[in-house]
């Protein structure tokens, strides 16, 4: 058979097309990625929207193809024979689901409670030493993450908890299992201001272990105020962290959230100066009256 896969949006591998691919080719069927011009002769056809905001581009595909992805639908799945294919990608999932319930996330809805769904060794391809662990809240299941961390070293591989971990259940011991796995750059959140406290804990027990400088994501214009988002992130600089601000949808045009986020996630430049400082810049004046700052 001729598969047809369209990736409408997502910006890494998409794992459920490549379960798919993995999955027929292991049929012998032939795999053609993105190219609608053979949405009329191929025998079956895959479309994945990640984000909501492109849901409209599948309506071209609706009744002539199978259609998934968190953008299209949360009660959409693939069917247990393909879900439980390993394409060995060094990416991927060794837990699925969630411990929290946070109201701007999709993943408890989608995937329900926390649970293992596979080790380190069900994503790696053997040959590349870096792996992307794409798990929300791994940290949840200490033994499973001692695991994880366990067959990364003795395989001599390095992590990437891609998804941030929680910096909420961080201990010691957690570290420890951190600081002797190589790994990326590790990231945490600061979702609300009302986390400040856990926050300090958090960077208090990690700069104990000479682990001094991470990134938070800071969630911004969701539930919060500007001046709350601000404060977040001013906080982050002084404790010499980086952060990153995730814009959500409403305030995504904002000039203000954008003379934001352009600070902010410039780490050379969130650390070597102030906002104040940053929009006195020329190029950034525009900013000023939409931030207002005299």
């Amino acid at each position: 058979m001729k598969i047809l896969l369209i990736d409408i949006d997502s910006k890494i591998p998409n794992l459920a097309l490549k379960k798919i691919e993995k999955y027929h080719r292991d049929r012998g069927d032939e795999i053609i990625w993105d190219n609608p011009l053979f949405r009329d002769i191929a025998d079956k056809v895959y479309v994945s929207c990640v984000f909501k905001k492109n849901k409209p581009r599948t309506v071209e595909w609706e009744g002539r193809a199978e259609i998934g992805g968190s953008g299209y639908s949360l009660e959409k799945t693939l069917p247990r024979e393909i879900e439980e294919v390993k394409p060995r990608i060094n990416l991927g999932f060794t837990t699925r689901g969630c411990i929290r319930h946070c109201n701007f996330c999709v993943v408890p809805k989608k995937e329900g409670g926390i649970r293992v769904a596979g080790d380190l060794l069900d994503l790696w391809d053997g040959k590349n030493r870096d792996i992307v662990i794409l798990d929300n809240n791994i940290l949840a299941l200490p033994e499973h993450f001692r695991l994880v961390c366990k067959q990364a070293r003795e395989n001599k591989l390095r992590v990437d908890f891609n998804q941030g971990l929680d910096h909420r259940l961080l201990t010691l011991e957690i570290i420890h299992e951190l600081k002797t796995t190589r790994h990326n750059e590790l990231r945490f959140a600061f979702d609300r201001l009302s986390y400040l406290p856990s926050v300090e804990r958090a960077i208090n027990l990690l700069q104990s272990a000479n682990i001094n400088r991470c990134t938070w994501y800071v969630l911004a214009g969701y539930d919060t105020t500007y001046r709350e988002d601000l404060e977040r992130v001013e906080y982050l600089k002084i404790r010499g962290q980086n952060a990153f601000i995730q814009r959500y949808e409403t305030c995504y045009a904002d000039k203000k959230y954008i003379a934001l986020a352009r600070w902010v996630n410039q780490h050379h430049i969130f650390q070597k100066m102030t906002f104040e400082q940053f929009l006195k810049l020329s190029p950034n004046k525009h900013y000023q009256e939409a931030v207002n700052v005299p």
